[in-house]
């Protein structure tokens, strides 16, 4: 398609024509249009050959295509797109194409992009709106950021991913109420390291405690001190975190209200967690899920490809420790 303000769009060429046909030299026809008399010369003898149809805007796509990526590689990386919802980075390396490659192919077969998906059904919501300027501290531990993400608890035998809504909702007790896990995390800026641990609550003294044993497990990681800790404006982390911000050294941010994107990376760690470990299988119980987040933990610190690190682990920005 023409750029709509080219000289030579359908009506531009319709034009060359009707001057030529009036008698018009084909310089002149190319200098009042502020073209070239070689296009000017394509154009008549397009007309002359198909008719106004020659006139029309024709695709760029190629009549064939011998490199194009074979059709079996495309189903394995849209089967993988499919069953992990994970991004191309992941899945090039998983399938053996190149990145750009599983983008085209993606596009190519009109699949959205993950952040307008629903992370759990994988069914397109409206996306979530996100902060105009990218940024990433220089050094581990110049900001840390802190948040809690909320799941619903398992009850034992499992709930309906392990036996299916209509089962679950036939066998269902309403009067018992299962509650919810408080799944605390803090992750460095620039080393995207994370800590996380399920809590039973978000209140001010678990808030704290939970905060030291992060700052220990960083410090065994190579990050000796927290500047600054970043989190939203809950009256634990705005009241509560005030001692122990000031026993550790560390000065408290806080994002605008009603803005969590500015938190964003660990905004984007929670959908992490839940897509790659609360939500990944289905769990016979709430005990069988809490025990597999520290494994999946060290997998994501240690081994986990990061886009945003170059396909690298968030331990590979740390130096490392004896």
């Amino acid at each position: 398609m023409s750029h709509p303000n080219a000289r030579t769009t359908f009506h531009g060429r319709l034009l060359i024509v009707q001057r030529h046909q009036a008698g018009w030299p084909q310089a002149h026809i190319a200098a009042a249009m502020g073209i070239s008399r070689r296009c000017v010369k394509k154009w008549i003898d397009r007309h002359a050959a198909q008719g106004v149809a020659g006139l029309r805007d024709r695709s760029s796509r190629p009549h064939s295509s011998p490199r194009r990526t074979a059709p079996a590689v495309e189903q394995l990386v849209l089967a993988a797109r499919t069953e992990f919802r994970r991004g191309q980075d992941w899945i090039a390396a998983e399938v053996g194409v190149a990145a750009r490659t599983v983008g085209r192919i993606l596009h190519r077969h009109h699949i959205p992009h993950l952040r307008l998906l629903d992370p759990m059904t994988g069914q397109v919501i409206k996306a979530s709106k996100a902060t105009t300027v990218r940024y990433e501290h220089d050094r581990p531990g110049d900001l840390a950021h802190m948040d809690v993400k909320k799941i619903g608890r398992i009850p034992d035998g499992g709930g309906w991913r392990v036996h299916g809504r209509a089962h679950g909702d036939a066998t269902r007790d309403r009067t018992t109420k299962r509650g919810y896990d408080y799944v605390h995390t803090l992750v460095d800026d620039h080393s995207r390291l994370a800590y996380s641990e399920v809590l039973p609550d978000e209140k001010g003294p678990t808030c704290v405690e939970f905060l030291r044993r992060a700052t220990a497990y960083f410090r065994q990681h190579g990050i000796t001190h927290i500047h600054r800790l970043m989190t939203d404006n809950a009256w634990a982390y705005r009241w509560s975190l005030r001692g122990v911000c000031t026993e550790l050294g560390i000065r408290q941010k806080f994002i605008k209200p009603h803005c969590p994107w500015q938190n964003g990376k660990a905004e984007r760690y929670n959908r992490t967690l839940t897509t790659e470990w609360a939500y990944q299988r289905p769990y016979t119980s709430n005990t069988d899920r809490t025990a597999a987040l520290a494994p999946w933990l060290e997998h994501y610190n240690t081994q986990r490809r990061h886009s945003a690190l170059g396909g690298q682990p968030p331990i590979s920005r740390l130096q490392p420790t004896s």
